[in-house]
């Protein structure tokens, strides 16, 4: 993969799709779409309407910004498509994940169930097997995360991964830090297009 600066242009969301989670979760997954909007960046999400998925997809496409939605089909009738964004409807969810890694630039991970673990327990792992460099930072709200991060930690100190494993993730603790922390990691090198401000 080349060393060279590029343009940050697409960011996956990983998130639940539970309506049921804390109204702060669901709040903060609108705030990423509002942020990716004004920040001229596409998102990739799941391409459903419901749960912090569809807040951030609402949020983004409210704000004018692009948005690519990626659904099996056997989703469809449980998540329900958002007509007004553009949406992809694949056969499997290994095409779906697979299509959201490759549209992707950068991932942002937000609270989720199983599915959102599995997601990122994949994209880690295919990290640790250098299959890809693209930054990957958790929004760990309300320390969401941090039973998470103590197996990952426990996993390093069994020698199970090498040490580097830790810097292969970021963890913020608030929204507006997720794209200046994706900027910030050393996995790619990215320039900030003509006449949008980088976060500081």
């Amino acid at each position: 993969m080349s060393s060279e600066s590029r343009r940050l242009g697409s960011v996956c969301v990983y998130c639940a799709s539970s309506n049921a989670a804390a109204p702060a979760f669901h709040a903060a997954a609108e705030s990423l779409g509002t942020i990716l909007a004004r920040e001229e960046l596409r998102l990739v999400y799941g391409g459903g309407s419901v749960g912090l998925m569809g807040a951030c997809a609402k949020g983004a496409h409210a704000a004018g910004g692009r948005v690519l939605g990626v659904i099996p089909h056997f989703l469809t009738s449980h998540e329900r498509p958002l007509k007004s964004i553009e949406t992809v409807v694949v056969n499997s969810m290994h095409e779906r994940k697979m299509m959201m890694f490759e549209e992707a630039d950068a991932f942002a991970i937000l609270p989720g169930g199983i599915g959102t673990l599995e997601e990122v327990v994949e994209l880690l792992s295919w990290r640790r097997l250098g299959l890809h460099a693209k930054p990957i930072v958790f929004l760990n709200l309300d320390g969401f995360w941090d039973p998470m991060f103590e197996l990952l930690e426990h996993i390093v100190t069994q020698n199970l991964v090498p040490p580097e494993f830790r810097e292969v993730w970021r963890s913020v603790e608030a929204v507006e830090d997720l794209l200046p922390a994706i900027r910030d990691m050393p996995c790619l090198a990215f320039t900030t297009p003509p006449g949008v401000e980088e976060m500081t």
